[in-house]
């Protein structure tokens, strides 16, 4: 079985040769050049420009050109750049991949482990292919989905993703849209669900030629950390907006994704009706085919719970970010929200999805912060200890692992994991890896430059960087070895300590598919909370009658609390003794049980 999605953009294979489209509404003149010969292309009304080229075929060379000016540009729809953001752009034949698995329809929201994953580092390969080699490890974890960090060609080959600027085409370092596909078909082969991280709220810095032939794309009405913000709204919003649904369905059709993470969407700018967000899913859900389960999550800081009306969840930065401060003790940045009562924050995060519900936010200068979320089911948030941001961003890219305890971070992932939350792991984050997640760039000398002086006085603030001689610590963004000193040594899995925290990860996935899984299909919904200083208790009722408790003592000192008539146990760490009037819990423990009629646990 092959897939093809049909576009009004970029290049399209035809029987008689190639069709090519561009909105240049900035430019009177459009020419496309193709393997070295130029055609002009037919002005079509509305900013398009369009014409066939009858010799052009697969693996064809193209490149657009206007007015004369000398100006050549890549495809802002191009399929595939062999020679990067600043190169010809390649006619891609998606049908020349068939697919093994034409019977994968995907799996249910609520089976969801998710395990996030950087292919450039994920493996020592940093391919597509290299990561194959490794899914059966995932599987043997416990893992249901993965999810890539974001593929559009960025400038050069080493970046997060997050500076895309091409977005339809798939990053060139890691191979081919052939082998892209032969991972995804080698994931639904195992069973594993495939998301892919997209960014819509800006292209990066470097190889966006759209503002010299499409400034509409852009409006100076509202920035961005990253200039100029998109225009959803403006005389051409409707092209705009179209750019963006149809690359939304292109990775769900042709690269059969089996769902989308919307990166930054409180960074999306929309007042025209329906909102920007609102068109995306509404067109997606009814563009792809009937049968198939397609998912749609978002990340907004701005904790919006009416956008789980469109959105199957939100990654919940509020568990995140009170979890955190219990096991590391970190409070400085967006981490002062959560300082004055984490173990509040956190139990009302797994309570009800957020922890900031409409509150004012220090953070934020006092300004409210979300809305009214505890209505949701738990599946509508995605909770995780880390993830590429969270370690990523920080100034030396260190995991928690490597500034918290064995026992906090393992209390930590026992309550990530079991929550009926859905889970997100960063990859490695199971054997505690020793390697570091930095922020690593490939731009040109002199944006490179300005990257590496702007990473180091955006931390010149802090505490720790105090001294301007401890900047110097910071690794270079722009150095091959910053990226080199990310990728994960597999080889730690069997050594200690890693292998230890390897197997507890192992075990808690076993217990979630086996003893609370079953129960999630039935939605599951915050039944209350109680905190006793850093410890506490958190409930949830799922819909089939059966309830689930935690209880956990988030210090390095035992605590007591009210007996509660927990029911029966499915996990424990470190000590617990439940008494008629109390429970005790010793440093770091974490307990789950199980009550209400017809539970089973063997």
């Amino acid at each position: 079985m092959t897939f093809a999605h049909a576009m009004p953009f970029g290049a399209e294979l035809r029987g008689d040769g190639v069709r090519f489209s561009l909105w240049a509404p900035s430019r009177s003149e459009v020419r496309v050049d193709v393997d070295g010969a130029e055609h002009a292309l037919d002005a079509a009304g509305d900013g398009w420009f369009r014409g066939d080229v009858p010799h052009a075929r697969a693996r064809s060379r193209y490149r657009f050109a206007f007015d004369g000016s000398g100006l050549r540009v890549p495809d802002p729809a191009s399929r595939f750049q062999p020679d990067g953001v600043h190169g010809a752009s390649q006619v891609v034949d998606p049908r020349a991949y068939r697919w093994r698995t034409e019977g994968w329809c995907g799996r249910p929201w609520h089976e969801s482990v998710v395990y996030e994953l950087h292919v450039g580092t994920f493996t020592p390969e940093g391919t597509y292919r290299g990561a194959i080699a490794r899914l059966d490890a995932l599987v043997d974890l416990g893992i249901t989905a993965i999810e890539l960090m974001p593929l559009a060609q960025p400038a050069g080959d080493r970046n997060w993703g997050y500076d895309g600027t091409l977005l339809y085409a798939p990053q060139r370092a890691y191979g081919t849209p052939h082998e892209l596909k032969e991972l995804i078909d080698a994931a639904h082969e195992r069973g594993l669900t495939v998301l892919l991280d997209a960014v819509y709220n800006h292209f990066g810095p470097e190889g966006n030629y759209l503002h010299a032939y499409a400034a509409p794309f852009f409006t100076e009405r509202r920035g961005t950390p990253w200039g100029a913000a998109i225009d959803f709204d403006g005389a051409h919003a409707a092209t705009v907006r179209d750019f963006f649904v149809q690359n939304a369905l292109y990775w769900l059709l042709e690269y059969r994704f089996d769902g989308l993470r919307l990166d930054a969407v409180h960074e999306i700018f929309s007042e025209a009706q329906p909102h920007v967000l609102d068109e995306i899913a509404l067109r997606v859900r009814a563009g792809v085919e009937p049968d198939r389960i397609v998912h749609l999550v978002i990340e907004n800081d701005a904790n919006r719970a009416s956008l789980l009306d469109r959105y199957d969840a939100q990654w919940n930065d509020d568990a995140h970010h009170a979890l955190h401060v219990l096991v590391t003790g970190e409070r400085d940045g967006y981490y002062r929200d959560y300082a004055d009562a984490p173990a509040r924050h956190l139990a009302r995060a797994l309570d009800e999805g957020f922890a900031y519900q409409g509150e004012p936010s220090p953070h934020r200068g006092g300004a409210p912060r979300g809305e009214p979320s505890a209505h949701r089911s738990a599946s509508a948030f995605v909770d995780f200890l880390q993830n590429h941001d969270q370690v990523g961003n920080r100034a030396l890219g260190e995991r928690i692992s490597a500034i918290a305890t064995f026992d906090a971070v393992a209390a930590a992932a026992s309550i990530v994991l079991l929550a009926p939350a859905v889970p997100l792991l960063f990859m490695g984050e199971e054997w505690a890896a020793s390697t570091p997640f930095c922020f690593f760039t490939d731009f040109g000398p002199e944006l490179g430059a300005a990257v590496t002086e702007g990473r180091r006085r955006e931390f010149a603030a802090w505490p720790s960087f105090a001294d301007p001689a401890s900047l110097t610590r910071i690794p270079d963004p722009q150095d091959p070895q910053t990226m080199r000193g990310s990728v994960l040594r597999w080889d730690e899995r069997t050594q200690a300590p890693h292998a230890a925290m390897l197997a507890h990860y192992r075990a808690l996935l076993d217990v979630r598919r086996r003893l609370i899984a079953p129960h999630l299909r039935s939605g599951a919904y915050g039944d209350g909370s109680a905190v006793f200083g850093r410890a506490l208790r958190v409930r949830w009722r799922f819909g089939d009658g059966a309830r689930i408790t935690l209880l956990a003592n988030l210090s390095d000192t035992a605590a007591t609390i009210p007996a509660g008539a927990e029911g029966t146990m499915l996990s424990s760490l470190a000590e617990i003794e439940a008494g008629d009037a109390a429970s005790h819990l010793g440093p770091w423990a974490v307990g789950w049980y199980l009550s209400g009629s017809g539970v089973a646990v063997s």
